[in-house]
């Protein structure tokens, strides 16, 4: 007899405790095997791929693409031991318990590496279709008016509704299909608490707040990636007092000297490589921005290795993929990587290990062709070297006036960890690296 086991939504590690259901890679019916890939999810850190660590049925999935859930809620049911369907899921035991076939992973988020089998498609009988409605699972039943049924929805949606006396067949859903997501939910809750709480407007003037303001067009959530840089920044800006200092740099010898070395063969070097390595160096000498703040203990905490990040825009929004022993790397070495994070950034492929434990912060903002900013640490880190567009100017070259490559450099510093000599001091030997290349070769 098949055993219906539930398999939950796991913790994926670096203390994120939600995700996005971003695509199911699995149909109620299908066959699965052990640590085969179910479901693709977005957390605040990456793209990540749930394998299930049972090998059977599915019976029935919980939660709409687009649905985010917490660790912990029901993914999917599983029956184990069976080849077809199985009857109405019952209750699944815990996880590690029970028989049939599982992989034993302690952290099933991630598997154990094994390849999944080809999908076959089984006809579903009646009773798993039933019970998958029931679940409920992304099918949708129709909606003949206001005072029927509204399409399936999240659980978490439905308790959210429930807990605030909201009825749901009131509600256009934003989703696909009509689907009633969580932020419709919330929208509708808020104009519930404004209507409650505003006082009776004169007859003439505008009946509500927002046509006072002006119309609201959409309401973004703030989650995923989006909304961990704005918890981010936040904490960044309360609790680091920063300064920022700047210069102007002649450029010109830098690129020269980058085309003289991608003229010579092998690997291309790219300028942000070059960059990061005038930066390592520049930490060797100025220790103390490669460094974090241990308010609790009150102490400056210096580093030895520098995990350097780099900003990256993407179409799910800033990432900060992060070079491991950026000061042991030459600058071929520094390109491939840079290369290979940035593609995955692009791919949304970036794993949570990508994306932390980085010391220090490289912000090429030149690429949307600015010239200064004045961006915010990223937090835990003490400082972050802003680099500008390089464009050509007038610019006092041995004695006489010339156009020259010429780039703003900035440093964001924790004015903490140190004062502005030290921070002057470290981005004058920048300037200086970038200026006369020579300079670095005497740190090599």
């Amino acid at each position: 007899m098949a055993q219906v086991l539930e398999f939950k939504l796991p913790d994926l590690g670096e203390g994120l405790t939600e995700a996005e259901i971003v695509r199911w890679l699995v149909a109620v019916g299908d066959v699965v095997a052990i640590d085969q890939p179910v479901v693709e999810v977005e957390t605040a850190k990456a793209m990540v791929e749930v394998p299930c660590p049972y090998g059977g049925v599915v019976t029935a999935r919980y939660g709409e693409e687009g649905t985010e859930l917490p660790v912990g809620a029901p993914l999917l049911t599983v029956a184990v031991g069976a080849s077809e369907p199985a009857p109405e899921p019952e209750s699944a035991p815990a996880a590690d318990g029970g028989s049939g076939e599982t992989s034993g992973n302690v952290l099933v988020g991630y598997g154990t590496g094994a390849p999944a089998a080809r999908r076959r498609r089984v006809r579903p009988a009646t009773a798993v279709v039933t019970a998958s409605v029931e679940a409920p699972v992304a099918v949708a039943e129709a909606v003949p008016d206001r005072a029927g049924p509204v399409p399936v929805i999240s659980p978490l949606v439905r308790r959210l509704a429930r807990q605030n006396g909201l009825d749901l067949r009131a509600l256009d859903g934003s989703g696909r299909d009509g689907l009633i997501l969580r932020c419709d939910v919330e929208l509708a809750i808020e104009r519930m608490e404004q209507a409650v709480q505003a006082p009776p407007a004169p007859t003439t003037a505008p009946t509500t707040a927002l046509a006072a303001t002006g119309a609201v067009t959409e309401r973004v959530p703030l989650r995923g990636v989006r909304g961990a840089v704005a918890d981010k920044l936040s904490r960044s800006r309360r609790e680091i007092p920063e300064a920022t200092c700047w210069v102007d740099a002649d450029a010109t010898e830098l690129m020269a000297a980058r085309t003289a070395a991608n003229a010579a063969g092998g690997p291309k070097i790219s300028l942000i490589a070059l960059l990061a390595r005038i930066c390592t160096a520049a930490l060797a000498r100025f220790p103390e921005l490669n460094s974090t703040v241990d308010m609790e203990a009150r102490e400056i905490v210096r580093l030895r290795d520098v995990h350097l990040g780099f900003a990256a825009q993407t179409e799910r929004g800033l990432v900060v993929p992060v070079v491991r022993d950026a000061q042991d790397r030459s600058a071929e070495s520094l390109s491939a990587e840079f290369a290979r994070l940035t593609e995955a950034g692009r791919t949304g492929t970036l794993t949570p290990g990508d994306l932390t434990g980085g010391t220090f912060t490289l912000n090429n903002y030149g690429v949307f062709g600015v010239d200064g900013s004045t961006p915010i640490i990223n937090h835990p880190e003490a400082a972050m070297l802003g680099i500008g567009r390089i464009v050509a100017k007038p610019w006092v070259h041995d004695g006489e006036l010339a156009i020259r490559q010429v780039v703003q450099l900035s440093l964001t510093f924790d004015h903490r960890v140190c004062d502005g000599g030290t921070a002057g001091g470290f981005l004058r030997y920048v300037a200086d690296c970038v200026e006369q290349p020579a300079v670095l070769l005497r740190t090599l």
